[in-house]
């Protein structure tokens, strides 16, 4: 008999996620505290629970995916949260983007009840999370990662086990800052091109074959030269995560320079009211400093 699913937080990657496992066929019970984005779920087959509680005590496998960290301890261990309904030998799957430490301490709190727990953070935005193509990070048990694992196959193009809890959001801070700085690293070159007269779309085709190329330079650099900025990761959580690589940093004595200059580029866009654009709206940091706009027309 399939497990049962519980889905909390159905925001712009969180409500993709829970319309695929609907839709991979599972019994599928969903809490997010937008009604709309729970019908938007219940139409594609999912079940409406009243709280984490109530969706924690219909589900067996419980899903999460929430903005930051003090999000992820309150729906897991605050009142109605996911502790309050889950029984011993469920498993949370908590594919938050948040601090290790906090998981961590999640993963101590569950463990305590007898309530399983992995953290799984995920890469590859909102289209991503539509086609079911994450990349999926996990930290946690062997066994609990092989349970889950019909889930991500879902959910994701891959997933790998990267050590014991809290090491899928050490992995993710990785991901983030490599992804940080290869974006404003495009925005400089584009910048770059378009100042010396050369159209940034020509330059991205010439170079996207060659050791320059990324996934992040066929994502980010048409939205860069077609100036389309709606959000499929928005600033604002690519600022949250780096924040929390700053700190994991810090508790590790470690001093990380590109890490730093990425804080000081988001806070600066947070504060010009840009942090609901799409994290390739690093652009606008370099226009603001160079004067240059950078378009294909």
């Amino acid at each position: 008999m399939a497990e049962r699913i519980g889905f909390v937080g159905l925001g712009i990657m969180g409500k993709p996620m829970a319309i695929n496992l609907a839709k991979g066929g599972y019994d599928v019970t969903v809490y997010n505290r937008s009604s709309a984005a729970v019908d938007a779920v219940v139409a594609e087959g999912a079940s409406a629970g009243t709280s984490s509680a109530d969706v924690a005590s219909k589900s067996d496998i419980i899903v999460l995916m929430v903005p930051d960290s003090p999000d992820s301890e309150a729906v897991v261990l605050g009142e109605n949260g996911l502790l309050e309904g889950a029984s011993a030998g469920d498993l949370i799957v908590d594919m938050s983007s948040i601090e290790p430490g906090v998981s961590q301490r999640i993963h101590d709190a569950c463990a305590e009840k007898g309530v399983n727990f992995i953290d799984a953070p995920v890469s590859g935005g909102e289209p991503m999370a539509i086609s079911g193509d994450l990349a999926i990070m996990v930290g946690g048990t062997a066994e609990n990662f092989e349970r889950a694992q019909p889930l991500f196959e879902i959910m994701g193009k891959s997933a790998v086990l990267c050590g014991d809890s809290g090491a899928g959001n050490t992995t993710k801070l990785a991901n983030q800052i490599i992804v940080g700085a290869n974006i404003h690293a495009l925005a400089e070159a584009l910048t770059l091109a378009t100042k010396a007269g050369v159209n940034p779309e020509t330059v991205f085709n010439a170079i996207k074959g060659g050791l320059a190329g990324s996934n992040v330079m066929n994502a980010k650099a048409p939205m860069m030269f077609e100036r389309n900025f709606a959000p499929g990761f928005r600033i604002e959580l690519h600022y949250k995560d780096i924040n929390n690589a700053a700190k994991t940093a810090n508790d590790l004595g470690l001093s990380l320079q590109v890490t730093a200059n990425l804080q000081q580029v988001f806070k600066a866009l947070i504060e010009w009211g840009e942090g609901g654009n799409d994290h390739s709206g690093i652009l606008s940091y370099v226009e603001k400093l160079t004067g240059v706009t950078v378009t294909n027309k």
